[in-house]
């Protein structure tokens, strides 16, 4: 396959990737994922219950059994964090059902487009290509729910003055998916044709917020 880069400059034209990405890419679709009317008081469970239900049913929408994806990660750190070069990180370790696909496990180091000069600010990324039924997904979705909260599955629990984002590319239907946080979850397309059924079928997730947007967006004469 060509490089990451090579084909978001080809099928995205360029875009960073890097949050939020909802606001750099149209077309894209922003879901509202978590249920705000749940209180902070409810034990953890409940309160991302709905946050699972819908990151896992728009992921099963996205990505289909026989799509080559992409699983990346991005951990933004510091650039004298040597954490990263002992070990794989653990959602590869963790969440790859076959040891033997690992092997196509990539690793680079890339500058940190948000760097502060004076921390000296890095990406370590790593990027597996793999098909759905190759990862635990369901268990890494809910890993990125619990982020921000005190959860044994919580991705970085063992370097936690790092940050973490995961996106999964359908390099198939050139899709992408990112679920940001338990809040919510952008999925962007090269043709907005091959996400307008997520748009129809899915509406009352939208988030209120930028729905204004996303109305104009799918609401064309060239459809």
């Amino acid at each position: 396959m060509q490089s990451l880069q090579s084909y978001i400059d080809h099928h995205f034209k360029g875009i960073l990737l890097a949050p939020s990405l909802f606001y750099s890419w149209s077309p894209a679709i922003r879901y509202e994922i978590s249920d705000p009317t749940i209180s902070v008081n409810e034990p953890v469970v409940l309160q991302l219950r709905q946050a699972f239900h819908r990151s896992i049913t728009l992921f099963d929408e996205v990505f289909h059994g026989p799509d080559e994806m992409l699983l990346i990660t991005d951990v933004h750190t510091t650039l004298s964090n040597s954490y990263l070069r002992k070990r794989p990180l653990n959602v590869y370790l963790k969440y790859v059902k076959q040891p033997d696909v690992l092997t196509r496990l990539r690793h680079e180091v890339i500058p940190d487009p948000f760097e502060e000069e004076e921390e000296q600010r890095v990406i370590h990324r790593f990027s597996l290509l793999c098909k759905k039924g190759d990862i635990r997904y369901q268990k890494l979705l809910q890993a990125i729910c619990y982020e921000d909260f005190a959860h044994p599955s919580t991705i970085l629990k063992s370097n936690p003055s790092s940050g973490v984002e995961v996106y999964f590319i359908n390099v198939t239907r050139n899709l992408i998916y990112h679920l940001y946080d338990d809040r919510g979850c952008d999925i962007l397309a090269s043709d907005k044709n091959d996400i307008r059924f997520l748009y129809e079928t899915y509406n009352d997730w939208i988030l209120d917020y930028d729905r204004k947007a996303i109305d104009e967006t799918f609401h064309d004469k060239d459809r």
